[in-house]
């Protein structure tokens, strides 16, 4: 069972023109990513290529190569910091697949699937050491900071969503509080690094941070409803995941607050007791429909992409800041 949830008019949103703009960029991020994933221990460029060449959009090296763009940046350094947040992502995915024991990852077995957890941990670590060498490269003490500090928040989330999982009494300030630091700070990161290496001003570079830390907690709060209102095939992910893993997720906050005690005791039977049966799926997303979960979570989807939207007001009109600012809404409106 899948819920579609259109919006009301939704506006024709691509990250084309994003990805035109930053083409040039990205054939060189891409050719830093094949030459730092080299190893003379086999398993590692196997297990790293796996999950890099496996698709995806590498939204957040695009948002660093094009907030840097964006802020007059005119060096070279945006293409090692763009292809170091890449690593980290590409990290917190191989270390994320362990903790919630998936089996899919955009459409493939998870790495932890074929060659086993143990390597999947290393390989996320010797990414995490390759991204910190290239920061290092580029020379900007501040930069390296941003990166740093992102990759603190970004352990400390996790570690927050380990406390969080299964717990039916976790608010909806809690579970923010877990995405911004496990989702949203890397694309914090991606977008203020840019304009830290241009010297811009701090409210300028604040924006920019602003802009990221928003479109973060936009996607990943879609990725919420998608899980419940997917499809496999779009997803990359089974159907369902995160209700099986016993994920607290937007949608089960909402639905659990707002049912009655009888479906609050299925929530906890569900979730906290891992005593799901085959039909509860169905029945989750039954719950969520009947107390508009899965709309007002898109809804907040929204309010967050306004502010991010808006955080680019600083800056002058231009095809940069106008494919930024459809990427928002591409991430609002997006499938997969």
């Amino acid at each position: 069972m899948a819920v579609i949830l259109p919006f009301e008019n939704p506006p024709e949103s691509s990250i084309e023109p994003l990805v035109d703009l930053v083409a040039a960029d990205m054939d060189r991020v891409n050719a830093a990513i094949l030459a730092r994933t080299g190893s003379e221990v086999t398993m590692i460029p196997e297990v790293a290529k796996h999950l890099i060449n496996s698709g995806g959009k590498r939204l957040r090296p695009m948002l660093t190569l094009a907030l840097a763009r964006l802020s007059g940046y005119g060096g070279e350094g945006h293409v090692k910091l763009a292809a170091a947040v890449e690593f980290m992502h590409t990290a917190t995915l191989l270390h994320d697949d362990v903790v919630d024991e998936s089996e899919l990852r955009r459409g493939r077995l998870a790495a932890r699937m074929l060659w086993g957890n143990e390597a999947s941990v290393l390989v996320g670590d010797f990414l995490l050491g390759q991204a910190f060498k290239m920061m290092v490269e580029v020379g900007s003490l501040k930069a390296l900071e941003i990166l740093s500090s992102a990759a603190a928040v970004i352990a400390e989330g996790e570690v927050m969503q380990l406390a969080a999982a299964k717990n039916t009494a976790t608010t909806e300030d809690e579970y923010l509080a877990v995405i911004r630091a496990k989702t949203a700070e890397l694309f914090a990161a991606a977008c203020e690094v840019g304009p830290a290496l241009s010297g811009r001003e701090k409210a300028e570079q604040a924006a920019c941070r602003s802009f990221g830390m928003n479109l973060g907690i936009t996607f990943q709060l879609v990725d919420d409803v998608l899980d419940y209102g997917g499809t496999a095939q779009k997803l990359g992910k089974n159907i369902g995941d995160d209700f099986r893993e016993g994920k607290i997720t937007l949608p089960v906050v909402l639905a659990f607050r707002r049912g009655s005690e009888a479906e609050r005791e299925f929530w906890r039977r569900a979730l906290e007791d891992g005593a799901s049966g085959d039909d509860d799926l169905e029945h989750a997303i039954g719950l969520m429909t009947k107390h508009r979960a899965l709309e007002d979570t898109l809804r907040r989807a929204q309010h967050y992409g306004a502010i991010a939207r808006d955080a680019l007001a600083l800056f002058p009109d231009s095809p940069m800041k106008t494919a930024l600012i459809e990427t928002v809404d591409f991430c609002i409106a997006r499938t997969h």
